[in-house]
């Protein structure tokens, strides 16, 4: 045999052990592999096997006392939260579903807080607690209300969900604080009109503006901007020269305002184009007053 044959079948001898070998190895690895997953698997599985149901009453008073003793409302909320998952049926549940949303709205997390209430109002609408979860919801859209300056929308779903509950639960303790709470919300809607209206005012643009203080004095008659807002429907119609408008302007200011310093600016203006404050009974601010018993 040739050294360059001999050489070739010691390369090819080699090269068989060699792939025996790693085939050894690949196999080795895979079954290490498999026991290893499987291991793994089994604790798994065994942690899983080791749950236990706690009872709902346990979950429910470890979340009142997360909630009263330690002040954290976000844990108690993850409690209430177990009860419904354990125990999604039971009359913990319910009550859990409850104290969640009111978990959740001491933490300031409104969202989950009008998640939670509006699923209790659909699942329990005739509990006694509807009312409450309804308030809920409308407080925390009125803790959201922002400043007059920017987007109003957020005032407007508040201003929704308390009518909603002085319609449904007139008589419940929480219908007290929704119309003064409604109050708040309307008065920040007349805010926003008013600086839109002296928007226009600096720009001399008075049509706009007596749009803006017209839907105060239509829309907003309670708040605390109608004073200002009929001086300056005074103030604006004396200027584009509609001096009826302005003397019933001046005139229903004077009659349920008669101290305030709006009417004192209102009268001498009025005084000052040789005129005084005369009501017209047909003009729409005269009207308006009139169906609040104000005229």
């Amino acid at each position: 045999m040739s050294a360059q044959r001999m050489t070739r079948e010691l390369d090819k001898s080699r090269l068989g052990r060699q792939l025996r070998l790693a085939s050894g190895l690949v196999v080795l690895a895979i079954s290490l592999s498999g026991c290893g997953s499987a291991s793994l698997w089994d604790k798994f599985t065994a942690k899983d096997d080791t749950f236990k149901e706690e009872p709902a009453d346990k979950l429910y008073n470890e979340g009142l006392y997360l909630m009263n003793q330690n002040k954290d409302p976000k844990a108690a909320s993850k409690k209430f939260e177990e009860v419904d998952r354990q125990h999604p049926y039971s009359d913990w549940a319910r009550k859990s579903l409850l104290m969640s949303a009111y978990a959740f709205y001491n933490a300031g997390d409104y969202d989950n807080c009008i998640g939670a209430a509006t699923r209790y109002v659909t699942l329990h609408p005739g509990s006694a607690d509807a009312a409450y979860a309804q308030y809920l919801i409308a407080a925390s859209h009125y803790d959201q209300i922002p400043d007059i300056s920017r987007d109003q929308g957020r005032t407007e779903k508040a201003i929704a969900a308390l009518e909603e509950v002085v319609r449904k639960y007139p008589t419940s303790e929480y219908a007290t604080s929704a119309k003064a709470k409604l109050e708040g919300a309307r008065d920040q809607l007349a805010g926003r009109e008013m600086a839109i209206g002296r928007y226009y005012m600096d720009k001399r643009d008075y049509t706009a503006a007596i749009n803006r203080f017209k839907t105060v004095v239509t829309q907003y008659q309670t708040t605390r901007h109608v004073e200002e807002a009929l001086a300056r429907l005074t103030e604006a119609y004396m200027t584009i020269g509609i001096v009826g408008e302005a003397q019933t302007a001046a005139a229903v200011l004077g009659h349920n305002f008669p101290d305030s310093k709006w009417y004192k600016d209102a009268y001498n203006l009025v005084k000052s184009g040789g005129l005084e404050p005369s009501e017209n009974k047909g003009s729409y601010i005269s009207k308006a007053f009139k169906k609040l018993g104000l005229g």
